[in-house]
């Protein structure tokens, strides 16, 4: 569904996406993840065409892009930061104008598609209230409504839980998993960790502009060959297993053993009182702190860690965040008027 071979951009000096390979396939539902300053929104705007790469290809549905963006764009539902719309009008008409103003909108289903769209994102009972009365949370559902009018075959989300509660966050969850086992392809970026993991299939991580870790989420938390035990008799099992625990936490333990029924069955058969065992698998928490650096919002004097590509640098000689390109901010509040 996309597919970018080494898709770059640059900023004056500064490196915000560097020779980045992203492989979304048909029917995932991919999370990207990275610190921020990372380059994810601006590899996002790359994909639609809203930032030109310095180098590099894309290809969507099987199409170069940004060549064919006539061709695709219509077929992807795309919510960008924060949701661009007209104050003084309702959400409604809002959503009627990005249907007419773009091509392939049918004017004789608009009502019903526009109705739908409300009611899926749960603004159906606000339709005609002005979006300037909306919380930041409904204009993101708003923004998400836009997105999905026209039944889109890809779904680009730039953080599309941005401003709501823990229920409205359950509720884009479940609407995006219902629309993607109908047939659609969802790509987001996020950094909410327990939602992507509880969301996506696939997970990229970008790091300073670099994708450092793209791979599904299965193999990415697959057992890591120890167990971990919970046990009031710490001690006992410590003493029971030892040269096998590599760590311990209190009353936790982490042992070196691949087989947690059998270890349990040992621990009880010695009458070792055992709480919770259960194979160790890293979390997407702990994947991130070991693949990458600080965000662009972290000032340290400290030395940073030495990465895969090189010797460890102090803090002041990594890049900047990237700054915004002269014509990204009026790009950024037409994003929903350009695909009107």
């Amino acid at each position: 569904m996309i597919v970018t071979r080494a898709l770059t951009k640059h900023f004056g000096q500064v490196v915000a996406v560097g020779a980045a390979d992203v492989v979304v396939g048909d029917g995932d539902r991919y999370g990207l993840l990275g610190p921020n300053g990372s380059g994810k929104t601006t590899l996002v705007r790359m994909l639609l065409g809203l930032v030109y790469a310095t180098s590099g290809e894309i290809e969507i549905m099987g199409l170069p892009m940004p060549k064919n963006a006539g061709r695709v764009l219509p077929e992807i539902g795309a919510l960008v930061e924060e949701p661009a719309a007209y104050p003084h009008l309702s959400g409604r008409a809002n959503l009627a104008l990005i249907d007419a103003a773009g091509p392939g909108g049918d004017r004789r289903t608009r009502r019903s598609r526009i109705g739908e769209a409300l009611e899926r994102v749960g603004l159906a009972g606000v339709d005609r209230r002005p979006v300037h009365a909306y919380s930041l949370g409904m204009r993101q559902r708003l923004g998400l409504a836009a997105a999905l009018v026209r039944s889109p075959q890809l779904l680009i989300l730039d953080e599309p839980s941005n401003g709501l509660d823990p229920r409205g966050i359950r509720d884009i969850r479940d609407l995006l998993i219902e629309l993607n086992e109908a047939g659609t392809t969802v790509f987001l970026s996020s950094h909410l960790l327990a939602e992507v993991e509880q969301l996506c299939t696939t997970v990229g991580i970008l790091d300073r502009g670099r994708l450092v870790v793209q791979e599904s989420l299965s193999a990415l938390q697959a057992p890591t060959g120890q167990v971990v035990v919970t046990s009031p008799d710490a001690d006992r099992v410590a003493a029971l297993l030892d040269g096998r625990v590599v760590a311990r936490d209190g009353a936790e333990l982490v042992v070196r053993d691949d087989d947690a029924a059998a270890l349990n069955a040992r621990l009880v058969g010695e009458g070792v009182r055992v709480v919770e065992i259960r194979p160790q698998r890293r979390s997407l928490e702990q994947l991130m702190l070991e693949t990458t650096s600080a965000g662009s919002d972290q000032f340290s004097t400290a030395p940073r860690r030495a990465g895969p590509d090189g010797p460890a640098l102090p803090e002041s000689a990594d890049p900047a965040p990237h700054p915004a390109s002269p014509d990204e901010p009026a790009l950024r509040e037409s994003t929903q008027e350009t695909e009107q």
